[in-house]
């Protein structure tokens, strides 16, 4: 009961302090949040089982590899931000809409992937739960949001994000209280769980290629240029990626040692499952952040989505046809794909952005960073083409 107490008391102050003027009108802090309400998004919650099942107790060194690999990302993103005000190149230009039109597929396949996650928690915890009712729900919330895109009315949707993301840390600091005392529990009666991984050297790393998607979102910082000054939008990114790396660590730090691996019990909602022994009030807290994230962020990647599409397209189609284009396509994949195999074409589809990124980084820059910047693309390549779903490795 007092660690309920704590948990419920530790959210409530977070959620407070987010909303202090202080914080939140400093403007470097409002340009963090987007691209961190991306980066610890829906991925939070499915990560922490995949990991804890695959890599047993060598998952917080997947993860930290996985931030590892994000940061590196991000590096190429914040040279193209950096170099916005160069003279544009012919091949600059070329490499710009390659990346723009990369980002607006993958932001097709990641809408459908908020929405399937969307779909599985909003059931979770009622006596409909299931692949079916799952479905359904995510179609609806799927037709809701192309019937909003078409008819205009985005805006209220998207003043949900600040709400939405001070709701999830504030939430992510309860789970993060309750898996410390319950891992402290565990050490002192000496029962902490180290398992080994399950998964093979090959098959660990194409699975951590299918996983980049949980830990993308850095890149929104670099659309921000309406708002935020270069500058801004560089620093916003680096701490944004810092404070998700930091949680993200202690989160599958923490949970890696309480469970024994179970494969047959590896669903889109386990951590629910797995936090009823920490404490009863956190299925209900994560099902609440998990609707509240993976709302907010389908209708931040669809309305992007609208418009690269519109700009790449040079006004040929609209955005309000794009987010038609966009529902069909998700509500496609929703009942031709599970929510494993839509993360890994997700994931897919942001390497090859990420690829993209990295060879223009590689054009703004020399010696040993340039050269490093195309290794990097020769990376984003080779995940975009071996990236696999957690259930299939």
């Amino acid at each position: 009961m007092f660690l309920d107490i704590s948990i419920a008391c530790l959210a409530a102050l977070i959620l407070g302090a987010m909303f202090l003027p202080g914080l939140r009108n400093r403007a470097r802090w409002r340009a963090m949040i987007t691209p961190l309400a991306s980066i610890i998004g829906s991925g939070f919650l499915v990560l922490g089982p995949i990991l804890q099942t695959r890599f047993g107790m060598l998952a917080p060194l997947v993860m930290a590899a996985l931030c590892g690999l994000a940061w590196t990302f991000g590096a190429a993103v914040r040279t193209n931000i950096a170099a916005e005000s160069r003279p544009r190149t012919p091949a600059v230009v070329r490499l710009q809409a390659v990346a723009q039109a990369t980002l607006a597929f993958a932001y097709v396949i990641s809408v459908a992937y908020y929405l399937n996650l969307f779909g599985a928690f909003a059931v979770a915890l009622t006596p409909w739960h299931g692949p079916l009712a799952g479905n359904l729900v995510t179609t609806a919330m799927l037709a809701l949001i192309g019937v909003a895109g078409f008819a205009g009315g985005f805006k209220a949707l998207e003043r949900m994000e600040y709400a939405s993301v001070a709701l999830k840390l504030a939430i992510i600091g309860g789970l993060l209280l309750g898996l410390a005392a319950y891992f402290t529990r565990q050490a002192e009666a000496g029962a902490l769980i180290l398992a080994p991984a399950s998964t093979g050297l090959w098959d660990g790393l194409r699975l951590g290629f299918g996983l980049i998607v949980t830990v993308q979102g850095f890149e929104t910082a670099r659309y921000l240029s309406k708002s935020y000054e270069a500058p801004t939008r560089i620093a916003a990114m680096r701490w944004a990626q810092i404070l998700s790396t930091l949680i993200y660590l202690a989160y599958i730090g923490l949970l890696s040692y309480l469970f024994a691996p179970n494969p047959d019990a590896l669903g889109e909602t386990a951590i629910i499952d797995m936090m009823r022994v920490v404490s009863p009030i956190l299925p209900a807290m994560l099902v609440a952040a998990a609707l509240a994230a993976q709302l907010s962020a389908a209708v931040a990647d669809t309305s992007g989505a609208g418009g690269l599409t519109g700009e790449l397209s040079q006004g040929w189609l609209a955005p309000r046809q794009a987010y038609l284009v966009l529902v069909v396509a998700g509500i496609a994949l929703t009942w031709s794909a599970d929510l494993y195999a839509i993360i890994a074409y997700a994931s897919r589809a942001f390497a090859a952005y990420y690829a993209a990124q990295s060879a223009l980084a590689a054009r703004h820059s020399t010696g040993a960073r340039r050269a490093g910047y195309w290794g990097l693309c020769l990376l984003g390549l080779a995940i975009a083409g071996l990236g696999t779903p957690a259930e299939g490795s």
